[in-house]
């Protein structure tokens, strides 16, 4: 399993990732359901971390100061996802982005990439975002790289932003959440004898 940080402090397993779309349900009179949405969603995050006397001071810096501004960090992958990621690379390119083959529209929820010899599985449930803009999308079905045919990556939300060939897709270390922490739970950290004991729950917003 890969292990991620915040502000440097290694986070926790089990942390809870939600999307956040909301949706409006009605009945009618003939009890059919309607349901809509108004094409906005965010990302969240809630996790713990355990600290080390060298990340102290990051930690309490980050739970007091600059709650205004945005900040980024590699957004974690699910277990399973890393597990089954296996895309590879036969020539000199990073496995970590992949050039765009045909642009998308605002709207649309797959696009085609260039494979570039590249083979290997891009499994679904992973985080990805285009270099055009910062949101972060969703893989919905496993995309297999063969090396020669150009594969098209199915994805959730659906694009917020056009992506046009001059763009990449950005895997992995490339994957950055852009967030705001959350003001409704605000938490300093806990001190036993001196000794770090508690950094509270983090909850991050994905930045629109």
């Amino acid at each position: 399993m890969s292990v991620y940080y915040y502000n440097g402090a290694q986070i926790l397993a089990p942390f809870t990732i939600t999307s956040n779309e909301p949706m409006f349900d009605a009945d009618t009179v003939s009890l059919k359901k309607q349901r809509a949405t108004q094409n906005a969603q965010r990302w969240e995050m809630s996790f713990s971390t355990v600290g080390t006397p060298d990340t102290v001071q990051d930690m309490l810096i980050s739970a007091v100061a600059n709650n205004q501004s945005t900040s980024t960090m590699i957004m974690p992958q699910l277990p399973a996802v890393s597990d089954k990621f296996t895309l590879e690379n036969a020539d000199t390119s990073s496995t970590t982005a992949v050039a765009v083959k045909s642009s998308a529209s605002v709207g649309d929820s797959s696009i085609e990439v260039k494979t570039l010899n590249r083979s290997g599985t891009l499994p679904k449930g992973c985080f990805f975002k285009f270099s055009s803009h910062d949101k972060l999308y969703m893989t919905t079905s496993d995309t297999v790289f063969d090396g020669t045919t150009n594969p098209t990556i199915n994805f959730y939300p659906s694009l917020r932003s056009n992506a046009t060939t001059a763009h990449q897709v950005r895997l992995g270390d490339l994957a950055l959440l852009t967030y705001y922490k959350s003001v409704d739970n605000m938490s300093g950290i806990t001190f036993t004898d001196g000794i770090l004991s508690n950094s509270g729950t983090i909850q991050l917003l994905e930045a629109l």
